[in-house]
């Protein structure tokens, strides 16, 4: 298959050229924010420390906190879980030990997320 030809970066005012999908140049590749949570930069689960080991500890933490969303049951809600949370990031110097971490709904932990993405564009670890 022959090569894709360079295009120019999506970047205004850039010059570089590119044959990726996203369209920017090595350069501005951060600025695909689709494209980054497709895993082509972020890397995959198991790189990011999310293989075997952690599905073994999300097993039981969700048995530990069985399978209810912990933040929607601290407000008197019942919601099931679909994921485990770090309750302290690990940008900001969680880690994988079950007191750091809980069930969680989607919503509960879209809106924790977004939260902790501000914190961290604002100042990085330990900001409010």
């Amino acid at each position: 298959m022959p090569a894709k030809p360079p295009r120019a970066c999506r970047k205004a005012g850039c010059s570089g050229t590119t044959v990726e999908r996203h369209g920017y140049c090595e350069a501005h590749a951060h600025l695909a924010s689709g494209y980054l949570m497709q895993g082509k930069y972020r890397g995959s689960a198991h790189q990011r420390g999310y293989g075997a080991r952690w599905k073994r500890i999300r097993d039981r933490v969700m048995l530990r906190d069985r399978h209810l969303c912990q933040p929607c049951e601290r407000e008197n809600r019942i919601t099931p879980a679909k994921a485990v949370d770090h309750i302290i990031p690990k940008f900001e110097g969680g880690t994988d030990a079950d007191s750091n971490l809980e069930a969680i709904c989607d919503p509960c932990h879209r809106k924790k997320t977004q939260q902790e993405s501000i914190r961290a564009r604002k100042g990085g670890v330990g900001s409010k």
